[in-house]
């Protein structure tokens, strides 16, 4: 459940256009979600999977791959920011993001005009615009928030990327505030339980801690963005959703309550979170504790630089890989 009294806000992330002329509406009203999020491998899901497409797609015919799918995903995230308006109207949330290309990933500029004109077309104001954290979307997320475009940046896994968002983020929210511009949020979206299910194995040989590894990252970064203290960019924990059942569905959502941020999780997920009740405030945990288990991790011969590299990379591969398979399905 949303908790506005601490700012810890619930995202869905799932976007399908049946889902979200039914369900979506009900989860809003009953206060278990304030935003929604999406990415490639989501739409991809949806458009390849669902017969709630086939009518738009008729009337498309003739139109290139990507020109149906932005038609498609324009209508969604324009469908979802109208469901979600009434709370950004009241200032709680209420944001659904929409990724540009990741085949634009390392071109500022393309995804500067890509960001705009998505945000153009959906035509809402509680739309955020998903930028990956690499160098080219650094400068791409201060372009964007200087004209008063919410941005999500997505793909984090290191502090060292955190920081350079932060930078960025700063530097475009000053820029629109100093122009005059009231209202531009934005958020680092944290990857969690990647983390765990790439080093758990490994760790399970050695005896060590299982499941604490995305845990204690995502919460030094959370420290490392407080300490900042920019209201307008706060934490997103992303990748909470659990693979097997070695752990409680809601595992990462319990462990990650914060002030001052936001979760998004898949409905399973979240339903799991509702079914068991309250939870307590996690989060912050000292940097002493997170360092403690970072040094035990060094002590064991484990790279955290490798780990960060290898889970971007991975990241960016699989938004690239599922965004060209719903493409060629498309053309």
């Amino acid at each position: 459940m949303v908790n506005t009294e601490i700012g810890f806000s619930l995202w869905l992330d799932f976007v399908e256009r049946d889902f979200l002329r039914n369900k979506f509406i009900h989860l809003i009203e009953a206060g278990m979600i304030n935003g929604a999020t999406s990415n490639p491998s989501i739409f991809a899901s949806a458009i390849t999977t669902s017969s709630a497409y086939k009518e738009q797609l008729k009337s498309l015919e003739g139109k290139s791959a990507k020109e149906k799918y932005e038609a498609l995903a324009i209508e969604d995230i324009k469908m979802a920011a109208i469901e979600l308006r009434g709370i950004y109207d009241e200032g709680n949330d209420g944001y659904i993001s929409i990724e540009v290309d990741p085949f634009l990933s390392n071109d500022t500029h393309a995804t500067v005009e890509e960001g705009k004109r998505l945000f153009k077309a959906i035509g809402e104001p509680n739309v955020m615009v998903k930028v990956p954290a690499t160098e080219a979307g650094y400068a791409a997320m201060a372009e964007l928030l200087s004209m008063g475009i919410s941005v999500n940046a997505t793909l984090i896994f290191s502090p060292e990327q955190a920081k350079k968002c932060l930078v960025a983020m700063k530097q475009g929210l000053d820029t629109f505030e100093n122009s005059g511009g009231r209202r531009a949020q934005a958020v680092i979206s944290v990857f969690v339980s990647r983390f765990d299910r790439l080093l758990d194995p490994m760790l399970k040989e050695k005896g060590l801690p299982l499941a604490k590894t995305g845990i204690y990252n995502a919460a030094k970064i959370y420290n490392l963005i407080e300490d900042n203290r920019t209201p307008s960019v706060r934490t997103l924990f992303a990748s909470t959703g659990v693979k097997g059942n070695e752990l409680e569905a809601d595992y990462y959502i319990r462990e990650l309550l914060a002030p001052h941020s936001v979760n998004t999780a898949p409905l399973s997920t979240i339903e799991s979170y509702m079914k068991a009740g309250d939870a307590p405030i996690k989060l912050p945990i000292s940097n002493e504790e997170i360092d403690a288990h970072f040094e035990m991790l060094k002590a064991a011969g484990i790279s955290m630089e490798e780990v960060y590299d290898t889970l971007l990379c991975e990241g960016l591969e699989a938004f690239e890989k599922a965004f060209k398979e719903m493409l060629e399905t498309l053309e």
